[in-house]
């Protein structure tokens, strides 16, 4: 799991969302739209308004446009000085428009969240935060100087004291909400994002897994017989040159080296998943796979089938989802666990289910009602690290179970069990349950009875 958070595009590098060329062209959509209004404002409306000052400030905006797109390529993306520094100069030329055409009584004033609400959904809170104190410090200097907006006869276009407060209120509380809500969001985005891509990657890897031990296994399985092969002969060649030290050892080297041979790939072999017979297994079979490799960590797992379950025993196919799912829930249960995990399988002609339940202390109450959503935790008691030292505490590993189990037709809880502090060897900690309608994973007794076919190669 450390493995799979490394590989996952860090937040720093947020950064290079932005593509230069993009924010270029929404600047000429701005440059459009104010030189548009300026005309109707001045021609249509008769308001009298500078129009030398406003030819510099629009111009300043085609100058560096023209200068960014002949300077960098289309493809070039912002670093997040680049981008902060791009969002500066909007908020400014924005500003120096307002300023010129009567501040905050120009209703145009709202468009000075634009460069805020793109600053917190691109950049990191640092330079967000950089990007809304500028703007809240040029809407106040706005509000206080400032041209006033004239009218045909000249008389000065302003709104009573009170409106002209509430709006530049208005806009301040429009930059710390849209600011928060827009960081808010794109964060959750991002995380989700990032959590996807390590399911993927999860997955990926244990189909890898999987295909691999199926060549293992073909191979222990086609190398058994020239083996054999060898074995005897070698052991012959042992009893026939009983007068020849040199060459015996020479044959009982042999002898050796294959029995070797035979043992590496009888242990490999043992994991080998992919042969048409193992596409599916016995419900209690496939969870024992799940719980193996966390079975000799000084913890103690038992996996158990209700006694009072009248259906047969259910065959299941064995999906890496499943599998790499159910050892991460089992691999949480070992971890937070005192001395002991149970799994407690039962099923019925209509549904599948499967309990996860540890000693330990339990979920916290502070993320049991998170549990599943990646990330839930940034930061980690002392006892937490104390008792899982390698542990990065951000909850992955359960979104990565959840996801993997919940494409397969899932359903899972997370609740704790007594909350007495000293329950050792007792089911008190944390229970996980889940349950499948049995059509979602079971085999039916016609498809167990079908021919399995031929086995094929793997793609390469």
């Amino acid at each position: 799991m450390a493995q799979i958070s490394k590989n996952i595009v860090d937040e720093k590098q947020r950064s290079n969302w932005v593509k230069l060329h993009t924010l270029i062209w929404l600047r000429w959509i701005a440059i459009a739209g104010q030189v548009i209004t300026i005309g109707v404002a001045g021609l249509v409306l008769g308001f009298q308004l500078s129009l030398g000052g406003f030819a510099i400030i629009i111009g300043a905006s085609i100058i560096v446009n023209i200068v960014m797109m002949i300077a960098y390529p289309d493809v070039r993306r912002l670093t997040e000085r680049g981008t902060t520094l791009m969002l500066l100069f909007d908020l400014t030329q924005l500003s120096a428009m307002l300023f010129l055409s009567g501040g905050l009584n120009n209703p145009f004033a709202v468009l000075i969240l634009a460069p805020v609400t793109i600053s917190a959904t691109v950049l990191r809170p640092t330079f967000g935060l950089v990007i809304g104190g500028v703007a809240i410090v040029l809407v106040t200097l706005v509000a206080l100087f400032n041209v006033p907006l004239l009218n045909a006869a000249g008389d000065p276009v302003t709104l009573p004291l009170i409106f002209e407060i509430g709006s530049w209120a208005g806009i301040i509380i429009g930059i710390i909400f849209l600011g928060v809500f827009a960081w808010k969001v794109t964060s959750e985005i991002h995380s989700m994002s990032e959590a996807l891509l390590a399911t993927q990657m999860a997955l990926g890897r244990e189909q890898k897994l999987t295909d691999l031990g199926g060549v293992v296994a073909a191979a222990a399985h086609e190398l058994g017989t020239p083996l054999a092969t060898i074995k005897l002969v070698s052991a012959e060649l042992v009893d026939d040159l009983k007068d020849n030290e040199e060459l015996r050892s020479d044959a009982q080297l042999i002898h050796e080296q294959a029995n070797r041979c035979h043992g590496i790939l009888r242990s490999m072999g043992s994991a080998g998943k992919n042969d048409l017979h193992l596409r599916v297994a016995p419900l209690q079979a496939v969870v024992e796979e799940a719980a193996n490799p966390h079975t000799e960590r000084g913890k103690t797992v038992i996996i158990s089938t209700l006694e009072t379950n009248k259906a047969p025993h259910p065959y299941v196919e064995r999906k890496p989802e499943i599998i790499h799912g159910l050892r991460n829930l089992i691999q949480n249960a070992v971890d937070f666990s005192r001395t002991t995990v149970w799994v407690d399988l039962t099923w019925t002609e209509d549904k599948i289910s499967i309990h996860i339940i540890d000693d330990g202390i339990g979920f916290p109450p502070s993320v049991i009602g998170k549990i599943g959503d990646p990330f839930v935790r940034r930061r980690r008691a002392e006892s937490d690290q104390a008792q899982r030292p390698a542990y990065e505490g951000m909850g992955l590993g359960l979104f990565i179970a959840k996801t993997l189990l919940e494409r397969t037709g899932a359903e899972i809880s997370f609740a704790n069990g007594a909350t007495a502090q000293d329950k050792t060897g007792h089911r008190s900690g944390a229970i996980v349950s889940l349950s499948w309608p049995s059509g979602k994973i079971a085999i039916s007794k016609q498809d167990q009875a079908k021919a399995l076919g031929e086995n094929v190669l793997f793609d390469h």
